[in-house]
């Protein structure tokens, strides 16, 4: 068994190294992450539209995130497993919050937990830290506030937003926060804020000074088709060799090619022939 991927060595890279980390939803695509060296697994809550089908990420529920997080968990031998804290399962209380988080780390094996926010979760993340379950943090274009926001739009892009930025990933640090996720921020201001913290910042959408990077699956396989970030880089467009894949399993099928005698399976002559004798009539 490969050994895990530990929240100190995370923090350690910081400097040293780049970090690495991507969405998984269940066993195959946990699999997959998991074997190519990846550092952290984020189940997160854009499963809810790579997976579910939503418009958003706002109407996915704790059971589902829990569900798909319980077989990331139990796939995973390598990679730190993430779960993402969804839309008002930490905003209500702190006491939610714990809660909540718990439940990723009891009952799905989750090794930590994501959340959205700044200085207004600040409470919500010391809690969860002194409740002893790790807290990666995620700033700027944050999609549980997409209402908020008027849509998915950049965030940082004055001098005053930025500096706001800056305050927010340090309280999350004195918060606790072993990482920060940054979220469509502009390239300088990630930069400023990686060097204004001691943990380690994943960019997605905020340029290459962060000390690591993380992608949606979906994106970067070409597997979600609805819309690509500007920020996302397709590794892959597999979208088009499955439906190649499935046209010819139709069309074989309709004209008689598949199932081939090697797809089947045979039996005895003899047995054929008693089998055939047997239901003919007197």
């Amino acid at each position: 068994m490969a050994r895990r991927v530990t929240v100190p060595e995370i923090i350690a890279a910081k400097g040293k190294r780049k970090l690495t980390e991507v969405t998984a939803y269940d066993h195959p695509t946990a699999l997959w992450v998991d074997e190519s060296g990846i550092d952290m697994i984020l189940v997160g809550d854009s499963l809810a539209m790579v997976v579910l089908g939503h418009e958003d990420t706002l109407s996915i529920t704790m059971d589902e995130m829990l569900h798909h997080t319980r077989a990331v968990a139990r796939t995973a031998q390598r990679a730190l497993v993430i779960g993402d804290l969804p839309f008002l399962s930490y905003q209500v209380s702190v006491e939610q919050a714990v809660l909540n988080a718990g439940r990723f780390v009891k009952e799905a094996r989750a090794n930590a937990v994501k959340l959205e926010g700044g200085r207004r979760v600040a409470a919500q993340i010391k809690a969860i830290v002194e409740a002893q379950i790790p807290v990666q943090g995620h700033l700027g274009l944050t999609p549980q506030s997409s209402a908020a926001f008027g849509g998915f739009k950049i965030q940082g892009k004055t001098a005053e937003a930025a500096r706001e930025l800056i305050e927010d990933a340090r309280a999350l640090v004195a918060a606790g926060c072993f990482s920060i996720v940054l979220e469509g921020i502009p390239a300088p201001i990630a930069a400023m804020i990686t060097e204004a913290v001691p943990v380690p910042t994943i960019g997605i959408g905020a340029g290459p000074d962060c000390d690591g990077q993380v992608l949606v699956l979906h994106d970067l396989l070409g597997l979600f088709e609805r819309f690509t970030p500007r920020f996302v880089k397709q590794y892959a467009r597999l979208s088009e060799p499955v439906r190649e894949a499935l046209a010819v399993f139709r069309e074989e099928v309709e004209k008689g090619v598949f199932p081939a005698p090697e797809h089947s399976f045979a039996m005895d002559g003899e047995e054929v022939a008693k089998l055939k004798g047997g239901n003919r009539k007197a």
